[in-house]
């Protein structure tokens, strides 16, 4: 009798975020993700105790592939570092626009917001380059991140498409008004 092939389970994971990425999270189901491995439902089920544990999990796989865009950004050197995290959203945004709605447009309702590790990394960075404490650190982040979220949203649902040019410009914009703002605020 030839040996069992045995489902791993990095590979359902990683079947579940390519279904995710063609189609959006609303594809993934137990039957698609073992048709795509060519087996029962069975090891998806021996792996995760349920769909929603299979999800949280691919959250977290989809969490360090936008990492890596983070990463690959700043390593560029095209834009300051602070301003390449913005740019790697986008760019995750444009890229992989279902994964992109999957980690960043999904509803949150009963969600505990707990900073990520791109989040604290981003305050430190202000922190450091403007000399502010870290509470206005984190209003001047929070305040460019719903600006630079709102360019992410359309780019990931093809509403207005933007050059990479002028996209930096604006996040530059932004940002600059944020600090002075910040600045005049935190002498007042």
């Amino acid at each position: 009798m030839p040996p069992k092939i045995k489902i791993t389970k990095e590979e359902i994971v990683k079947t579940s975020i390519e279904l995710i990425r063609k189609n959006g999270e609303q594809a993934v189901n137990a039957r698609a993700i073992a048709s795509l491995l060519n087996c029962s439902t069975q090891p998806i089920f021996f792996n995760f105790k349920n769909m929603d544990e299979l999800l949280k999990e691919s959250l977290i796989c989809t969490y360090n592939i936008y990492l890596n865009f983070i990463k690959n950004e700043v390593e560029s050197k095209k834009y300051p570092e602070y301003k390449a995290f913005g740019m790697a959203y986008v760019r995750f945004a444009k890229e992989e626009p279902q994964l992109f709605r999957f980690l960043f447009m999904r509803d949150r309702t009963g969600e505990d917001f707990l900073p990520t590790a791109d989040f604290s990394a981003s305050v430190e960075l202000i922190m450091k380059a403007n000399d502010i404490t870290k509470e206005q650190a984190e209003l001047l982040h929070l305040e460019m991140w719903t600006c630079v979220h709102g360019i992410a949203v359309m780019m990931a649902t093809s509403f207005l498409a933007l050059d990479w040019e002028l996209i930096s410009d604006i996040l530059s914009d932004i940002y600059h008004g944020l600090q002075k703002k910040q600045l005049l605020g935190a002498k007042n």
